[in-house]
């Protein structure tokens, strides 16, 4: 039986792209045991509202499109005030970002997306615990199972 030959995957390349790339990672997060509760239950995500924002946000800081408005950090301090969240929240957030990524994208701005998270978790996990944080895993660093 001949082998079967896949395509290769495409980097990111547009806006489209990105919100491919939200609506993914958002249905593992919101089917997430641990994430799940916090963002559909303490947070009570508007979906709808939420998920073009964070499209808007990657645009940002992907193609530089100054489409996001807004304090990222802000949303994360009002809920951590109403539910724990620490450096085992944020890391199944990053291995669940990545693992998004690599499904979907290879390239230099899938790279580039995987060490802002990395960079964007490790300040805001920091800013919340107040407490240095070593946890986040390089984006080409073997990733847990999830």
């Amino acid at each position: 039986m001949p082998a079967v030959s896949y395509p290769p995957l495409p980097d990111i390349r547009d806006r489209e792209d990105l919100r491919l790339l939200v609506d993914s990672f958002y249905e593992k997060v919101r089917d997430d045991d641990l994430l799940g509760f916090i963002f559909n239950d303490v947070a009570s995500i508007d979906w709808d509202e939420h998920l073009p924002k964070m499209v808007d946000f990657w645009e940002t800081i992907i193609f530089g499109s100054g489409a996001y408005r807004g304090n990222p950090l802000r949303p994360h301090l009002e809920v951590s005030a109403r539910t724990p969240i620490g450096s085992v929240q944020f890391e199944r957030w990053q291995t669940l970002f990545f693992a998004t990524v690599d499904s979907l994208f290879v390239g230099e701005r899938a790279e580039h997306i995987k060490n802002a998270a990395a960079d964007m978790a490790r300040v805001m996990l920091s800013r919340i615990t107040g407490e240095p944080s070593g946890f986040v895993f390089a984006p080409d660093s073997p990733r847990p199972d999830t």
